[in-house]
């Protein structure tokens, strides 16, 4: 098992390094590496089956001791090993002929091996400072790899942007670190959790509670790396770099934030304050990077928006105490952010000769804008568009755990899959068809099918990563309100939600061709230009550089 967990990181680093003194072809350089990565994945899909076989939480120090240098075998680890080496695989593999006639190409290989020891460390730190220096190369090598192109002024723009971003994330991160050194004498994370769940109340300097300063310190880090709203600007203007460098950094990269809070729950558990603080933190970037995404009209571009977003809806997960669920989300995300960036090339390429959109009913509604030919009854539809999806959201939850609605966390994700498959209905309504009852009962089939499945999911990884049932009631717990102002917000919800569709379906009925109004083109102009925000990032910089030159010539440093 020792020797397992060492081989991960080792033997793309092997790799790395074979690479660099070999000095050989692009053939061998593609089958050194590729061969490396098909190891890596191997050996995290054995570690992955022995974690499910029921073993038992390992350390493995490097240098005798476990407190520093260390890696640690457990749930957590080996399924985000898998993932991160099954990515990397891919990857690889698609670099292959996409890099082929790029200068570079030892150097890029070298880099992407670099990168996955790098983040399988991340994964499998155990201690304080293992996790440190694997957190801040991963940002450092994220760098050189957008910048892979040196005659490109935008790559090496935007790939200092991030490197910027992630080295205000990596203090957070840092002094954290430093915090919980000093309150427990030790950089084990085993014996840190420990001490925090013997003496959850312990303060540090000024009085203030070590377990809320320190998750709010891993908090904002997680922000950084995961792009949330005002932290954001870095991931959707990264897209110069290599597509398989954008593919492995929406796939995988990007989602460590919600890694790390995970690795960190045990102090989680007592910071409900925090988790509040997340949540809100969550569902502002959510909310935003949806918006962006539907207004951008570059593919690359509305991409990364889309990822955006999903990454608020993980911290959001976390926020409401379903920290498992983040992970299954981070992982679904990841296998098809990658692939859609994989084939956007492909994509664009094929729509620059044919557009290939077959004259369906979809197609009919979108482009032609023609309304349907037979509509139901409005208000049947809309009682069917609200009663559907919660009578199939409460029973699959339902299924799996009995006790899911006693969670004010699991209400809120209801919440929010209410409103989506009400959306998916009322889409439907509105598209021309010339059976609309049919087309509606099998949207209902299949959203039916991908609750059931993904409820299911999360629930396996729910026992699977905390398989301490009271544990996981803690999670839920410290992320709960007040229980009277939690009912009373869930009515005011229920309420706002149900009037707002009847009257979606209301002006629906009673549509025609209206021009937009002043009010929705200021609106659009705000979301094309982003808020606006990316423009007073710009302005501050110039601002700053503007004071630095005047500085230099009054020392008459220049």
């Amino acid at each position: 098992m020792d020797k397992l967990i060492l081989l991960l990181p080792a033997v793309p680093l092997a790799s790395a390094l074979l690479i660099l003194l070999t000095a050989g072809t692009r053939t061998v350089v593609a089958r050194i590496s590729i061969g490396a990565a098909t190891l890596t994945f191997l050996l995290t899909a054995i570690l992955l089956g022995i974690s499910l076989g029921g073993a038992e939480t390992r350390v493995f120090a490097l240098f005798g001791e476990r407190t520093a240098g260390s890696l640690m075998f457990d749930p957590l680890s080996s399924l985000m090993a898998l993932v991160i080496a099954g990515i990397s695989l891919i990857v690889h593999v698609y670099s292959v002929r996409y890099m082929a006639e790029e200068s570079g190409y030892a150097r890029f290989f070298t880099l992407l091996d670099l990168m996955t020891a790098a983040l399988l460390v991340m994964v499998a730190a155990a201690d304080l400072l293992t996790l440190l220096v694997a957190w801040h190369l991963i940002g450092v090598l994220l760098y050189f790899l957008l910048g892979q192109d040196t005659r490109s002024q935008s790559a090496y723009r935007y790939g200092f942007w991030t490197l910027i971003t992630y080295r205000i994330g990596d203090l957070p991160l840092v002094i954290a670190a430093v915090l919980l050194y000093q309150a427990f004498g030790t950089w084990s994370l085993a014996a840190i959790f420990d001490g925090i769940a013997l003496n959850p109340h312990i303060q540090t300097y000024f009085g203030l509670p070590l377990a809320e300063v320190v998750a709010a310190l891993i908090a904002l880090a997680a922000f950084a790396r995961s792009a949330q709203f005002l932290l954001h600007t870095w991931l959707p203007y990264t897209m110069e770099g290599p597509t398989p460098v954008s593919a492995l950094m929406h796939a995988g990269i990007v989602n460590a934030g919600g890694f790390l809070i995970n690795r960190f729950a045990a102090i989680y558990v007592h910071t409900g304050g925090v988790l509040h603080w997340i949540f809100v933190v969550g569902l502002v970037t959510a909310i935003i990077g949806s918006v962006l995404m539907l207004t951008q009209n570059d593919v690359k571009k509305s991409l990364g928006y889309s990822t955006m977003g999903q990454m608020g809806f993980m911290i959001m997960e976390c926020g409401v105490g379903a920290f498992s669920l983040a992970i299954y989300h981070l992982i679904a995300h990841g296998v098809f952010k990658g692939t859609l960036f994989l084939s956007a090339g492909t994509v664009i390429g094929e729509a620059r000769q044919n557009d290939g959109v077959p004259k369906d009913d979809l197609y009919t509604f979108v482009v032609q804008r023609r309304p349907a030919r037979s509509r139901q009854p409005w208000l049947l539809m809309a009682a069917i568009t609200l009663a559907v999806p919660i009578v199939v959201l409460v029973l699959a939850h339902w299924l799996v755990a009995e006790d899911f609605f006693q969670k004010q966390g699991a209400v809120v994700l209801l919440f929010f899959g209410w409103v989506t498959g009400a959306q998916l209905l009322f889409s439907t309504y509105r598209m021309q068809s010339e059976n609309p009852l049919r087309l509606i009962a099998l949207i209902i089939f299949s959203f039916t099918v991908v609750v059931l499945g993904y409820t299911m999911i999360s629930h396996v990884f729910d026992v699977f990563l905390y398989p301490d049932e009271q544990f996981r009631a803690s999670i839920y717990a410290a992320a709960g309100i007040d229980l009277r102002w939690f009912d009373a917000l869930v009515g005011i919800m229920s309420v706002v939600i149900v009037v707002g569709w009847l009257r979606a379906y209301y002006a629906e009925r009673n549509a025609g061709v209206k021009r937009p109004g002043p009010v929705w083109l200021n609106l659009y102009a705000l979301f094309s230009r982003e808020f606006y925000i990316v423009d007073l990032y710009s302005r501050l910089t110039r601002a700053l550089l503007s004071v630095a030159e005047r500085l230099n010539v009054w020392l008459r440093w220049v």
